[in-house]
């Protein structure tokens, strides 16, 4: 009998990983509450998801963030240093509204909301972790956590997310993420859960 490994350790990921990435986050988000009201059912929703993934991750994340994948799964973080650029220019939002279509006006609404519960403080932000679901129970998505939380804590700062499904809150709470906000996206959206947590000294 052949043992397969696991390949859940966090690499670095490069704007050649694309292609994959963009359909393991398609995978991983097929039943997020927040992506599910900007692509709603039909034949295109993944590939529409593909396209989403794809176009943060080579226009934004890729570019100007902290990304790591493991072979099931994917994580963009942004560190300080690299916020004001992370924010999408023109082309990208127009890329973005020509696959989000008539959910555009809906998408714009729902950034600002979060923006507007953005702390203000210096921070790391996870915008982004999924895992493929064919690979749950494997870790890939708690050690991509554990690999973003730990260059977080090394420099001193806490870490922002926002989930809009409340099956993840336990995950985050186990790595030390409270609740700050629950908001109400306009437009009839889902709640989205702004959460934070502090950095850990070293030692700890």
């Amino acid at each position: 009998m052949t043992c397969m490994s696991i390949t859940n350790t966090p690499q670095p990921a490069t704007l050649d990983d694309a292609a994959s990435i963009s359909r393991t986050l398609a995978r991983a988000f097929a039943g997020d509450p927040m992506m599910d009201w900007f692509f709603p059912g039909g034949a295109s929703r993944e590939p529409d998801l593909v396209r989403y993934f794809a176009t943060i991750f080579t226009r934004q994340y890729g570019r100007h963030g902290v990304c790591e994948r493991t072979g099931s799964a994917a994580a963009f973080w942004v560190a300080p240093e690299g916020q004001e650029k992370a924010v999408p220019d023109a082309e990208t939002v127009a890329e973005l509204e020509e696959i989000l279509g008539d959910r555009a006006p809906l998408f714009r609404e729902a950034v600002q909301a979060a923006a507007e519960q953005g702390p203000k403080e210096p921070h790391w932000y996870l915008a982004v972790v999924g895992a493929d679901p064919a690979a749950r129970g494997e870790g890939h998505g708690a050690a991509l956590l554990r690999s973003g939380l730990a260059k977080a804590d090394a420099a001193g700062l806490p870490v922002y997310l926002e989930s809009s499904k409340p099956d993840n809150l336990p995950f985050y709470e186990h790595f030390g993420f409270t609740v700050l906000a629950e908001v109400q996206l306009p437009g009839g959206g889902p709640a989205l859960w702004v959460m934070r947590r502090e950095p850990v000294p070293a030692g700890r």
